[in-house]
């Protein structure tokens, strides 16, 4: 099946194929006739996989069947949200990749910038705006955008701006938007909350799923290296180097601790940047670019970069610290292993985060491979400490149905000459020990 089979025209088949792309995605064949009908849709894929393409190009279509008449300035008439910047500044760049050969302005519009050419934009009239909701609102609260005449909305990873507090915003902008319009809710995983939610914002949509929920991507290669907390970012540094990644996308859990890690890499000799929230934006727009041009080897970022970060043929992803909501670890990976290139993802697991590690993998029903690096073992007498915001009940284990599934010793004093055996880690894996040389030939 070509693009053109799906009844798209032809200015945006010549820029789908000036992109690299030919043969479309699942959730691309399934959502764009949908999406083309005019009606509403949930569409759920693993991260990844199209998403954009699959409603940016149909929307494209649309709004050019039912062009803008009159002298008056443009209005808006596709509407996106996003939870990001960063997904906002890439979602706009795919409009205008894919827009490039038709008559229709666009612009993405986000807090951390000054207003003011934003404001510019706006007055001069587009037809699509790409938005993060806050700042939207601010346009809305100085006029400077009319959302009166949107015959399109798309929330993109619908899921997570409600994670992000987001859902009184977007309900103060449905109330802004005509009553009549199509409705299109994105996601990688769609939540039972969310899909409550729909029902009162969609007229009875089609809903697609073209992977099981939470699921991550076949190909990327995914592996667990046990390892003490004060000993990561040295194993980090060594698998950096000893096997020569040029490009690596790593998670830390907090702010300072990604500008911590970046510091720390740079006095191991790695060039390395950090991303996150307190970045401003022309900061976080340079060490990105940067890092797609390969002049930084390690991006150190938050989960603010888990969801909208597009950087062609990614090679690895390192969980740093394993993310405190388990569904964001698919997001997290889902930066390698794109658009069919294979990708690899590693996670830095100490003691401490066992709980996370089981939340994970019952979220993506599988047990991830464990492999100890020769030199960097665990140390079996170290007992789990609680994670800022997890609570006590995560130590060593999970949660399952109200029950804690943690220590079950904890607080017990260890009987002298008490064997390692006792490690949470030895009770949770066999003994898949790599040596160092193993180890390089494993991750070229």
């Amino acid at each position: 099946m070509s693009f053109q089979s799906l009844g798209l025209r032809a200015e945006l088949v010549v820029a789908v194929t000036k992109k690299g792309y030919n043969t479309p995605t699942p959730i691309q064949k399934q959502a764009i006739p949908i999406i083309l009908e005019g009606r509403d849709l949930m569409g759920g894929a693993q991260t990844g996989t199209g998403k954009t393409a699959g409603f940016t190009l149909p929307l494209l279509q649309r709004l050019m069947a039912t062009e803008h008449q009159g002298k008056g300035r443009r209005p808006v008439r596709a509407l996106v949200l996003t939870p990001t910047r960063e997904l906002a500044a890439q979602v706009a760049e795919s409009v205008r990749d894919y827009g490039q050969n038709l008559p229709l302005r666009s612009t993405a519009i986000f807090g951390g910038v000054s207003i003011n050419p934003q404001k510019q934009k706006l007055i001069k009239g587009i037809d699509i705006l790409v938005a993060t909701p806050g700042r939207l609102l601010d346009h809305v609260g100085q006029r400077s955008v009319d959302l009166s005449k949107v015959d399109i909305l798309v929330l993109d990873e619908a899921d997570r701006m409600l994670d992000m507090g987001f859902i009184h915003d977007i309900r103060k902008v449905i109330g802004l938007l005509p009553k009549n319009k199509q409705t299109l809710l994105f996601s990688a995983t769609f939540s039972d909350e969310i899909k409550k939610l729909s029902n009162g914002l969609l007229k009875s949509p089609a809903l697609i799923e073209v992977a099981r929920k939470n699921t991550t991507a076949d190909s990327v290669t995914q592996i667990v290296h046990p390892v003490d907390k004060n000993l990561k970012r040295k194993l980090l540094s060594y698998l950096i180097g000893s096997n020569n990644w040029k490009q690596v996308l790593v998670f830390a859990r907090t702010k300072h601790g990604s500008d911590r890690l970046a510091k720390q890499l740079i006095t191991d000799g790695i060039k390395a940047s950090a991303i996150h929230g307190n970045k401003s934006q022309g900061a976080r727009t340079r060490a990105l670019a940067d890092f797609k041009a390969g002049k930084v080897r390690v991006l150190v970022a938050t989960d603010i970069a888990a969801r909208g970060l597009d950087i062609d043929q990614l090679p690895h992803v390192v969980n740093f610290d394993l993310p405190n909501i388990a569904e964001d670890y698919v997001h997290r990976i889902g930066r390698t292993g794109r658009a069919g290139n294979e990708g690899e993802a590693m996670s830095l697991v100490c003691v401490d985060e066992l709980g996370l590690l089981k939340d994970i993998e019952r979220l993506i029903k599988r047990e991830i491979p464990k492999q100890e690096i020769d030199g960097f073992e665990v140390d079996p007498t170290i007992k789990p400490e609680p994670i800022k915001g997890r609570g006590r009940q995560q130590q060593g284990g999970g949660k399952r149905n109200g029950k804690k599934t943690g220590n079950k010793n904890k607080g017990k004093r260890k009987a002298p000459g008490k064997s390692p055996s006792s490690s949470p880690w030895n009770k949770r894996t066999s003994s898949n020990k790599r040596s160092n040389t193993q180890n390089r030939t494993r991750h070229r």
